[in-house]
């Protein structure tokens, strides 16, 4: 589906990375501190893609014009920051993904609306992202997904046109970038989705349900 491709830039999390374990744990022991009960790992799950915003609306139904929003993500970030890693794993399928889009010879790296005081250490102490040529952040640029300035930026990075890129992620806001990027553009279907699941409206020009069906539709010559 995609040729004449020289490069291929994912999302960070619900794409690459499961990281709603940790995002979830971070928020949530904001609710045990205050002594009110812990929700279940699968209540936060759905809008780990969302970060702070995400985390705080699930565990206190906080919205970011809530006067203590400011203070509350802050405690959240420092939350996050103690255990950044200690339950987020790549999905089943990245690592081989890499591999293999390595052994044909396309370089890969990271575009993600998560800060670099995040991003930075995460993809440092996990060894997936040693082979990385970019590694972009929501504050890498004056402007976060759905602008198109973090997909160009990356691209930049690695040398590539954006017309040779293509962009895998599992939000709206990832789709909306990439094209606005002229990137091709992929569905991850099997990450958080926005909490919506409402895939298939947001126009992506494929769709998988697992990493590794990505490969097949990367080819050599000009994106069909």
């Amino acid at each position: 589906m995609f040729r004449d491709v020289s490069a291929v830039l994912f999302d960070l999390d619900g794409t690459l990375i499961d990281s709603a374990p940790d995002l979830g744990a971070a928020a949530d022991r904001m609710r045990t501190d205050r002594g009110l009960a812990s929700l279940t790992a699968e209540r936060y799950r759905p809008m780990a893609g969302a970060g702070a915003r995400g985390m705080l609306g699930i565990a206190f139904g906080m919205a970011p014009d809530h006067p203590e929003y400011e203070a509350y993500r802050e405690e959240f970030f420092r939350n996050y920051e103690q255990r950044m890693t200690q339950l987020t794993y790549a999905f089943d399928g990245i690592a081989e993904l890499v591999a293999a889009l390595r052994e044909r010879g396309l370089a890969w790296g990271v575009v993600t609306n998560k800060s670099m005081r995040f991003t930075g250490p995460l993809t440092r102490l996990m060894p997936l992202f040693a082979s990385a040529g970019a590694v972009v952040g929501g504050d890498s640029t004056p402007h976060a997904k759905p602008h198109p300035a973090p997909l160009l930026e990356a691209a930049r990075i690695l040398g590539v046109p954006a017309q040779r890129c293509v962009y895998v992620g599992d939000d709206e806001r990832d789709i909306v970038a990439g094209q606005a990027a002229g990137m091709g553009t992929v569905a991850a279907t099997y990450g958080y989705l926005g909490g919506t699941g409402d895939w298939a409206a947001w126009g992506a020009d494929a769709h998988i349900a697992s990493p590794l069906e990505l490969l097949p539709l990367l080819q050599t010559g000009a994106k069909a």
